[in-house]
């Protein structure tokens, strides 16, 4: 590369609402590096940038969404600058390179990718696993997260508790995962390795975050306790180095019932809610999903939580190949009978299974029945249940949700119910509680979605 100024700008389109910490985090690097660069998140900002002027576009995909949204605008570069080298980095780069190269991209990296994308903005080597896709995932020094380039704080979501609202933060402790759930996009890249960042770096961006008004942050990592050591360390440091200040984290059912002498730590150090991926009830999907939990871990896990006070926020895929009308109400009555409908958020009642590139579930002969081939538009293995009836019913539900998001969640839930057992026929059930109905529940103002 020339010895002239190399003018950078790196995109993120959506990440759950929080400001992007895969753009926060290269920047530091690049900085660092005595680069300039710009930044720019769609889900926050218009897309008024002067493509003609920049000669390298990165763009930040962490989730399909992201990706999806991700490709027009890179249309739109293409066309306004063909002569901008044009990068994708993060979870669903790799997943998707094949389609997104005929877009015209230049360069996809892998995973913990900042010493990469400086690599290519200096023209120095890349590392081998970009290079060569090696199994073993690259090892990075972390650098505090440089945000300044990012809208504020306060422009993201909020947490929503007792009537008000608040400033969230977001950082990651941690990336990749040791499991291999069938349906997570992070197995086919991560392959059950995860690297921990030091807690110094974390505590030093969430201190940067708290200046700019967090008052509470929200830990992106898949799994909170796959290095237990490592949590309880940042956990004792918040309650040390903050007042007041709390957070909330997502952890595995079979974590949390396996280390659940560390639940009562958690609600002592200011967790709010601990996000967990229940996906199902039922106990032959969860075995299909190899989620590595039963129907009575999740109750069990519920009780748990509930006896240090901490409240739980579950996600559900309801709709997936294995799943049946009666099946559906029956999942509507567990939530009902364990008194969780406040901390389900609606999206979760209607989210269907997503099949991207190199998910392990396309070697499921379930699976292999029922899909289409790739679609390089919407980024998935489109597929429609064996039963036509199932697929109606599950675009009723889809409909009655998004008509009615103003309304609480518990309201919501109501008429979920109603709606289902109506057209299904099925009988409703006794409506007694296993557990105590929360509320006011804590929860971010942004449905969660892929």
């Amino acid at each position: 590369m020339s010895n002239r100024r190399v003018r950078i700008l790196l995109i993120s389109t959506y990440e759950l609402g929080h400001q992007p910490f895969g753009i926060a985090s290269p920047v530091s690097w690049l900085i660092e590096s005595g680069i300039e660069v710009s930044c720019l998140d769609l889900s926050r900002q218009p897309l008024n940038a002067d493509f003609t002027q920049v000669d390298f576009v990165g763009f930040y995909l962490p989730m399909h969404t992201a990706t999806r949204l991700a490709v027009p605008v890179i249309n739109r570069v293409k066309e306004l600058n063909p002569d901008a080298r044009i990068c994708c980095f993060g979870l669903y780069a790799p997943l998707n390179a094949s389609y997104l190269k005929s877009l015209g991209v230049h360069q996809i990296l892998g995973p913990e990718f900042e010493k990469d994308l400086v690599a290519l903005v200096t023209g120095e080597q890349l590392s081998e696993w970009s290079l060569q896709k090696r199994e073993t995932i690259p090892r990075l020094e972390f650098k505090v997260p440089d945000r300044r380039a990012l809208p504020g704080l306060s422009e993201y979501a909020r947490l929503q508790k007792q009537g008000e609202s608040c400033v969230v933060g977001y950082t990651e402790s941690s990336r990749g995962c040791k499991h291999h759930c069938a349906h997570c996009p992070i197995v086919p890249i991560y392959n059950g390795q995860f690297r921990i960042v030091p807690t110094d770096v974390v505590i030093a961006d969430i201190h940067a975050q708290v200046r700019e008004g967090a008052q509470h942050i929200t830990f992106g990592d898949p799994d909170f306790f796959n290095g237990t050591k490592h949590a309880i360390e940042i956990v004792e440091s918040l309650e040390r180095e903050f007042d007041d200040l709390t957070y909330d984290v997502t952890i595995k059912v079979e974590h949390l019932l396996r280390h659940r002498e560390l639940l009562s730590l958690l609600k002592r150090t200011g967790c709010l809610f601990v996000t967990t991926a229940v996906e199902s009830f039922d106990d032959y999907v969860l075995q299909q999903l190899r989620k590595g939990h039963t129907k009575a871990d999740i109750k069990q896990m519920l009780q748990e939580c509930d006896t240090v006070g901490l409240s739980v926020s579950p996600t559900f895929v309801p709709f997936t190949p294995w799943t049946s009308i009666s099946g559906y109400c029956r999942f509507l009555a567990d939530i009902d009978r364990l008194g969780i409908a406040e901390s389900v958020a609606p999206i979760q009642l209607v989210l269907r299974l997503l099949l991207p590139e190199s998910s392990p579930l396309l070697t499921n002969s379930s699976i292999a029945e029922v899909i289409d081939p790739f679609d390089p538009e919407k980024l998935v293995y489109p597929w429609k249940h064996s039963d036509s009836q199932v697929e109606d019913f599950s675009h009723t539900i889809g409909a009655v949700v998004s008509e009615n998001l103003d309304l609480s969640r518990s309201e919501v839930f109501e008429k979920v119910w109603s709606t289902a057992y109506a057209v299904s026929g099925c009988i409703e059930p006794n409506r007694i509680n296993i557990l105590p109905k929360r509320s006011e529940v804590p929860y971010l103002n942004e449905p969660w979605y892929c």
